[in-house]
């Protein structure tokens, strides 16, 4: 987790502009319902603003407006939650998908700074040559051409400046108001914000760490290795550090502007297809998939090899958990909902608000829709997306690898579909799932997977007795003990230590005046004024001091 500091005056300030947003876009009453409100600046409560939207424009829309303008942070939240549609409905999840982080570019002289103290070294003692202007650029970092020494070229992706600290004081604010959102606003609990932050916290960490996009890259070519279609630019870890990512260079062209295919040696049709078989290879076989397939993503070469890029957003999908949705396929095509309800049990997905037989009716109505049906005849990502809703509605939590799954999957449709309308995914689908559900029901599979279980057991059973004991010794000396979790007490402690701060103040300020008139009235020289010196500057300092007290509760709004 980030170490989250940020000083008081902050974070009322970036208060201050949330609600202020809110209040823009007509979305005031949510300040409201957090509490927030009082933190409105007071030059914002003085100055009357006009309308920013129209009452035509939808609250969803309205959301993602003030999204983008509080910034890069709370824009990646949005594109975060844009994939969990376990937790936010479908209007929110189009207007989210819509959010783009795409900013000016910082410059060149940043660029030339984070380089030298990632790297240890100047640009010109590294590169042939450095292009200055970015062929890219995001709220997190930007994209420049550049050729080593040794003559590749090669894309260097630069971390932009001081966005850590930014991202961690945004931090600080969200979960302040997740938290206070979970305590008080019943309807809010739905949505699980805190724990929606801290996926998000460590989504955003990881973005940050472009050793980890690295190694991301590195995973996907030893896993194409052998294929002929799929090409992986290479890492160079010697020009790769935290905030700075040096990969091969692609020359090719954006499969989205892929219209004249003389000199490419492929189609719109065969691309498709070969991406589509890339990323059921991932999820099937791998149990690494890239998540943002889209078309932006992905480069068609000069050999008519497809190369894929921009790494940072990958899911791992554990032997398990593959066999969970193996499973899940066969209860679907089986029409079996008790074998899916147990199966969301075994993935830890029902909790004790779950009402599980409400759940069962809704579940047998949808998979009656597929039962009997191939594999080949099922839509996939349309059932994720079918599914996904049910289990919303019942408030059943959604692992954020499946539900990051889900995403991946529905953008590769969607890639397919734009460059071959006319393209089956599930058949495509099919032979790698029928391949895995093969593997599964080998003898060499089932026996190791029974001899594994029986080891387990066996462990368990051996380590019971001990187990036993050790926990009745405890209980018999009185030292067992039970853990409160004081939830939610931090505001609290934080509200007791800011009056108590104020009210400290008060007492010095009060005790200034009231020493500064005892030596007026002794007359004690020298004078100023006519008045004894030392008295007109304890007025003087408890009024500047009274003043500032003053100004710092109306900008709190705590009057």
């Amino acid at each position: 987790m980030l170490d989250h500091k940020l000083n008081r005056y902050s974070m009322v300030k970036r208060y201050g502009k949330i609600v202020d947003t809110l209040i823009k876009y007509e979305l005031g009453y949510l300040a409201d319902r957090l509490k927030i409100s009082e933190f409105r600046p007071l030059s914002s409560r003085i100055r009357k603003k006009g309308r920013i939207v129209a009452d035509t424009v939808p609250h969803p829309a309205r959301v993602r407006m003030v999204l983008e303008e509080l910034g890069p942070t709370y824009i990646k939240l949005g594109q975060i939650l844009s994939m969990r549609q376990d937790l936010v409905p479908m209007e929110y999840i189009r207007e989210f998908s819509r959010l783009q982080d795409e900013v000016q570019p910082f410059g060149f002289a940043d660029v030339e700074k984070v380089i030298r103290e990632e790297l240890g070294s100047e640009i010109k003692d590294i590169f042939e040559f450095f292009e200055e202007t970015p062929i890219a650029a995001a709220s997190i970092g930007q994209v420049h051409r550049a050729g080593l020494k040794s003559g590749e070229k090669v894309a260097v992706k630069v971390q932009r400046p001081g966005i850590r600290k930014i991202i961690e004081a945004d931090l600080d604010i969200m979960y302040s108001i997740a938290g206070f959102a979970e305590e008080h606003i019943p309807e809010a609990r739905l949505y699980r914000p805190l724990e929606t932050i801290e996926e998000f916290e460590s989504t955003i960490i990881a973005e940050m760490d472009y050793t980890q996009e690295g190694r991301n890259a590195q995973r996907f070519a030893n896993n194409f290795r052998d294929d002929p279609l799929i090409y992986i630019p290479k890492v160079y870890w010697d020009y790769t550090g935290t905030k700075v990512l040096t990969l091969e260079y692609i020359e090719g062209v954006k499969s989205s502007l892929f219209e004249d295919h003389t000199g490419y040696g492929t189609d719109r049709k065969k691309i498709a297809r070969t991406i589509i078989e890339a990323f059921m290879q991932q999820v099937y076989e791998d149990g690494y998939f890239h998540a943002d397939l889209h078309s932006g993503n992905v480069f068609i070469m000069k050999d008519a090899r497809i190369a894929l890029l921009d790494f940072g957003m990958a899911g791992f999908l554990s032997p398990d958990m593959r066999s969970l949705l193996i499973d899940e396929l066969i209860a679907i095509t089986k029409g079996d909902t008790k074998l899916y309800i147990e199966l969301l049990r075994d993935m830890g997905s029902i909790g004790d608000e779950v009402d599980v037989l409400s759940l069962k009716v809704d579940i047998d109505h949808l998979l009656y829709r597929y039962y009997g049906r191939s594999i080949k005849q099922l839509d996939t990502a349309a059932i994720f997306q079918e599914m996904i809703g049910v289990l919303r509605k019942h408030r059943v939590r959604v692992p954020s690898n499946v539900a990051l799954l889900s995403k991946g999957a529905m953008t590769v449709e969607g890639f397919g579909a734009l460059m071959d309308p006319g393209i089956n995914m599930a058949e495509i689908a099919e032979p790698f799932a029928r391949k895995a559900m093969k593997k599964r029901f080998q003898l060499s599979n089932i026996t190791g997977g029974a001899y594994s279980d029986l080891y387990n057991w066996s462990r368990v059973i051996r380590r019971a007795p001990m187990k036993i004991s050790h926990i009745l010794d405890i209980a018999e000396k009185g030292y067992l003990k039970l853990r409160f979790d004081p939830h939610g007490f931090d505001r609290i402690v934080a509200e007791l230590d800011a009056a108590s701060n104020r009210l400290a103040f008060s007492l010095i300020i009060s005790a200034i005046i009231v020493g500064s008139s005892l030596i007026i009235q002794t007359g004690q020289e020298p004078y100023i004024w006519g008045m004894p010196m030392l008295g007109v500057i304890g007025f003087v300092m408890a009024g500047l001091l009274g003043m500032w007290l003053v100004v710092y509760i109306l900008r709190t709004g705590r009057i």
